[in-house]
């Protein structure tokens, strides 16, 4: 069995890239591969759900998150406050990693080293997911708010790494 690093926008995306990352997860837990992401909105949430959908046991998905759950939940709550994201999303987010962890406690890989969730645990974060992929697809959304960095930093480190990279490119700037 192998596991397929997934990463990607947050920020924005569309029914498309909603469409192709269900496709693409649904292709590797059919191949009886597991996925690995970063617990975020967008991409990873769409990874994480059909994952969940085709693993009920959770047995083959891992996130790993910045910080702790409990820190990353209210940093998303904070994040709702500044209106970044809507709380309906944070809640959303929240409630998904809190049930993966319930279904299997192993799943959610936290990082209780980090205490404030900032770019430097993020970027701690994609190396995290990229040391346990055998694999990585990326899903480069590019929009007049661009979610680049985050995404084009887990490509350099896979490139680093050695693994096979998969890039699907998404243009919403339009």
């Amino acid at each position: 069995m192998k596991f397929i690093g997934i990463s990607g926008g947050w920020k924005k995306t569309n029914t498309a890239v909603e469409e192709a990352v269900r496709e693409a997860v649904s292709h590797i837990m059919a191949a009886g591969d597991g996925i690995v992401a970063g617990g975020a909105l967008g991409v990873d949430f769409f990874a994480v759900d059909e994952a969940m959908k085709l693993d009920p046991a959770a047995s083959r998905i891992k996130v790993f998150l910045p910080t702790t759950l409990e820190r990353y939940a209210a940093h998303y709550r904070q994040r709702a406050g500044e209106e970044v994201v809507t709380p309906a999303q944070a809640e959303m987010l929240i409630g998904q990693l809190t049930r993966l962890k319930q279904t299997n406690p192993a799943a959610v890989i936290e990082n209780p080293a980090n205490e404030v969730v900032d770019k430097a645990a993020y970027f701690d974060r994609d190396t995290a997911v990229v040391n346990a992929s055998d694999e990585l697809l990326a899903f480069h959304v590019v929009s007049h708010v661009s979610d680049g960095p985050g995404t084009l930093d887990t490509i350099s480190k896979a490139r680093a790494k050695g693994i096979p990279i998969s890039v699907r490119e998404f243009n919403l700037s339009e």
